[in-house]
Order: C-alpha cells, then structure tokens, then sequence
C-alpha cells in the first residue's frame, strides 16, 4: 500500500523522560529552567526536519509527597504556551504543539492564546487537547475536586467545538484590508454564539485567520469515548503501545471511527510515542539503558507506577511479586490497563514493572543501534500501526542528538522521511488538509 512518509516528533521533556534521567552523568540539572537549553532543543529538531515539537503541561506538582518530588526531576517546568512563543522567534519550520486542559482553562481565552501562538510562528501551532486526569491538578482549580471520566470528556466535546468555531469565524482576508475604506470585512467575520452545559461564548477573535487555517488538533485519549472525539476533532493523535499488534489495533480503531464524521484516512496522523537508546553497537546501546536503569530508586519507580494505577501505595504489596487486582480508575483509564496487560503478559514483579515503566510510563522502548531502531520503526509504519512517530529521548540534550545525527539519515536513505521540509506550516507539513479548502 502506498503511503506517504514518517511524520516525526520531538516530545521535549526537561533533563530527558527516563524518570532518573536527572541523576546521569551527562544530565543538565538545570533544564526545566533554562530557555536556551529548550531553544537549542527544537533547533536540534528542526535540524532533524521533525514536524513539531510537544510540551506537555500539568497544572500542578507531579508527586504529592515532598520526598519523592525531590527525587523525580519533575517539579520545574515551563509554562508551554510561553515557552514556545520563546522558541517560536528561535525557529523557522519545526511545529509547536503544547498541551492546555479543557478542564481549567475557558474556550475564548485558550482560542486567543494559541492564535495569537500561530501568528507568532507563521502557522505552526498546536493544540493537544487533555482534559486533566490529576486529583493534584483538581485541588488547584476546582473545588468540587476531580471531575468523573464522562464528565470530563462531556465538557471536552464542548470546549473542542467552541474553539472551533472561534478558530474558524475569521475567514482569510476578513482582517487589514488595503482599500483605505475599512479595516475589516464584516461579512467575512462570523460571531460565535454558544451558550451549552458548561461555556458560554459570545464574540469575535480579534486574529486574522491562521496561515495554516486554523491550529492544529493533536489529543490522546485511548477510551472508546476519547477515540471518538479524536475521530471527530483531531488532526494528530498521539498514543502509547508497547507492542505492534496493540499499535495495529489502535491503529485500525481510530481510522475506523473517522468515516461517520464524514472525515477520510488522510484527515488524521497516528503518532506513537517511541524511547529510543541508541548505541554504535547493540551492547553499547544496552549498557546504555542499564545505566539508566540503574540510577532509579525502587521508591520512585513504585509511586510513579502507583499514581499511574491510580492506586495510592503499592509499598504495602511485596515489590517482587505481582501486581493485585486492580479496580477501574477514574483517571488514565488506558494506562492502568496498557500497565496491567504489560505485567500479565510479560509476568513481571512489581519491581520489574515499576522499573519498566519509569523509562517512558508506558510507551514503546527500543534499545539498539540506529539501523535496528529504523527498522524497528519502519516496520510499524509499513505495517499499519503508526502515521509517524513521537520521539521521547531518555537524555537530553544527547538522546535527541543521537537520534537526529544516526536514525533519522537511515530513515532518508530509505526513502520513508523527508530530506527538506514540504512548507513553511504545521499543517502543510503534516500533509493535513487546511479547513474550507480541497
């Protein structure tokens, strides 16, 4: 079947996604902090001819207690809309796609913001689309607490159609027009008039439409009804799979979804996370994750394991047997059970999985040389399980390093990504269609 090329991604995360990625010797302990160590980053990716970059974002501290805070690396961030309007003054191409919660945040002001984000970049901004799943988050904004699973994505369905609408009320050239007579075309701008359960919104964005249309959608929920929604919605998913069949079936899911919201398989890219550790040899690039895996303290992989169970202590079970039977959780519904399959199925202690986890929380890891992981990748995309890649170096700035100087010219020599970027926006780039236009 003939298909287009890879679509890459580069999800920047700080000092590096493995959670002791802090504690290497190469780590820069100083990354959630520094501009210029995110800026050289995305010029890194943009090297590279990646089609974004990604910044998550969590309203709120990762770990409740203070002790294990202090040794996951994971309490300074950025705010990513800020930050990308940094990097988007530092780049050219790359796309800047940055994570904002329908839960705490109101449509018109999160549609201003990346509007103005794509002005800013000459249309290269994304929208990736959460609806927060933190009790931490929730004690921040609400006082009601966290809000259920349903509830959550009603809300979301909502807010997506709102920012929408707003996105897609300034048609092209309805603003600075040159005639001398009026600044604006009053038939082409088009009033949002929603009042529903949860948003009201009454107005005009006062931004010309977006180079690209309008910003992309990117979400990544795996429930029935978040699939649903990015069949509906999205332009780009991300996912997380840890093997090819449980890729294929996501895959072929999504896709499946997409015809009753008269949307075609070009309309949306499937992007997987993928954690590479790259090595000139396989026992090079082995001792590589060792490393890594070395350095993380069993109290640390526990908690991250447990708050991904959404179980509050998994201290009170013996670390080397195996996980208990889990009841359904209220918040990442597809990453309890990705963690329950991934133990069942690879009979792993407690221990073992927490260990597992904390290298990439889930996503798909590859230890090998850079034709091993090419062929690793290739073989995903040409067997229907990903669109493209998103790319979650263990190490910054060396794994997003390696990966650009050794795997991508592998991935160009056989022809399955690009060599020079296809336009100058995201959505160009991606090969998505531009809203109201063929």
């Amino acid at each position: 079947m003939s298909r287009s090329r890879m679509k890459l991604g580069a999800f920047l995360m700080a000092g590096g996604h493995h959670i002791a990625a802090w504690r290497h010797p190469d780590a820069y302990a100083q990354a959630g902090s520094d501009i210029d160590h995110f800026i050289a980053l995305a010029q890194i990716a943009e090297r590279g001819k990646f089609d974004m970059i990604f910044i998550e974002d969590a309203a709120a501290i990762r770990e409740r207690d203070p002790e294990l805070a202090s040794q996951a690396a994971r309490s300074t961030a950025f705010e990513p809309l800020s930050l990308l309007a940094a990097i988007a003054v530092n780049t050219s191409h790359v796309g800047l796609v940055a994570t904002a919660s329908t839960s705490y945040t109101e449509p018109y002001g999160l549609a201003r913001s990346f509007a103005a984000l794509d002005q800013l970049s000459g249309g290269r901004a994304g929208w990736n689309l959460v609806t927060s799943a933190s009790e931490l988050e929730a004690e921040n904004f609400a006082a009601s607490g966290l809000r259920s699973h349903s509830q959550r994505y009603e809300r979301a369905e909502e807010f997506a159609d709102a920012a929408l609408a707003l996105w897609d009320g300034v048609e092209d050239g309805a603003y600075l027009l040159s005639n001398g007579e009026a600044f604006a075309d009053r038939s082409r701008l088009h009033p949002v008039h929603r009042h529903g359960k949860h948003f009201s919104v009454d107005g005009i964005l006062e931004s010309p439409r977006s180079p690209q249309g309008r910003p992309i959608m990117v979400q990544a929920g795996a429930s029935d009804v978040g699939k649903d929604l990015a069949a509906r919605t999205a332009d780009v998913v991300f996912t997380a799979s840890q093997t090819k069949a449980e890729a294929q079936a996501y895959y072929a899911d999504v896709r499946a979804r997409l015809g009753k919201y008269g949307r075609g398989h070009g309309d949306l890219k499937v992007m997987p996370g993928i954690s590479p550790i790259i090595g000139a040899t396989e026992e090079e690039a082995k001792a590589k994750y060792r490393a890594l895996q070395d350095l993380i303290p069993d109290a640390v992989g526990v908690a991250l394991l447990a708050s991904y169970l959404s179980i509050e202590d998994l201290s009170a079970y013996p670390l080397d047997g195996p996980l208990p039977e889990m009841p359904p959780t209220n918040l990442i519904q597809s990453r309890q059970q990705l963690i329950i399959d991934l133990g069942k199925r690879e009979g792993l202690s407690i221990r073992e999985l927490a260990r597992h986890f904390a290298g990439a929380r889930g996503h798909w890891q590859v230890v090998g040389t850079p034709i091993q992981i090419a062929d690793a990748m290739e073989e995903r995309f040409a067997d229907g399980a990903a669109d493209g890649f998103n790319v979650m170096a263990p190490l910054f700035p060396s794994g997003l390093e390696d990966f650009v100087t050794l795997v991508v010219p592998e991935l160009q020599r056989r022809g399955i990504f690009r060599e020079e970027y296809e336009g100058t926006t995201l959505r160009t780039n991606l090969g998505v269609a531009q809203p109201g236009k063929s």
